[in-house]
């Protein structure tokens, strides 16, 4: 099995199913958000409005780096801004299958309706800002992925299904 690597906008659902995937395929999940939260030793939220976008950009990329040098297996769930960069767009190609798990605007809305953890919807008009950082992210979400899975009203036991059968 190659690594699965979940691309997608906040809030898909990388990281929930991502744990269900690991499991699947008894392997540890990694999710890059986390691991540089710890890495950190603040919040992403935290480490943005002290250091900014570009500089928290470049650590992702630098932690791709490390991942292609891993030998285990893994499920890897990446920050909704991760493939953006042309340059951690094909790093994640390196290290395994990429899925988009894609979302639309306004089932994202429904779901990150109270979360006051995304630094990028921040402020005033969430639902302005999710549009509009939707029509700048789809192009490189799909240039990013070998697979689209659609997620919309699907159960985690079909996105998981979608998923085992495209690695089979």
């Amino acid at each position: 099995m190659k690594n699965i690597v979940l691309i997608g906008f906040m809030g898909c659902g990388k990281s929930s199913i991502g744990a269900k995937l690991a499991k699947v395929f008894q392997c540890p999940l990694i999710d890059t958000d986390q691991v540089l939260e710890e890495e950190f030793g603040c919040t992403i939220s935290e480490f943005f409005e002290r250091e900014g976008e570009e500089e928290f950009r470049k650590r992702e990329t630098m932690l791709l780096e490390r991942f292609i040098q891993k030998k285990e297996k893994m499920v890897l769930a990446t920050g909704g801004g991760m493939p953006l960069c042309a340059e951690n767009a094909a790093l994640l190609k390196k290290i395994g299958t990429v899925f988009f798990l894609k979302v639309t605007p306004e089932e994202t809305l429904a779901r990150l309706e109270n979360d006051t953890t995304r630094p990028l919807l921040m402020g005033e008009d969430k639902e302005k800002k999710v549009r509009k950082l939707f029509a700048e992210r789809m192009p490189k979400y799909m240039a990013a992925a070998d697979y689209v899975i659609e997620t919309d009203g699907k159960s985690f036991y079909e996105i998981i299904n979608e998923v085992e059968t495209a690695v089979k």
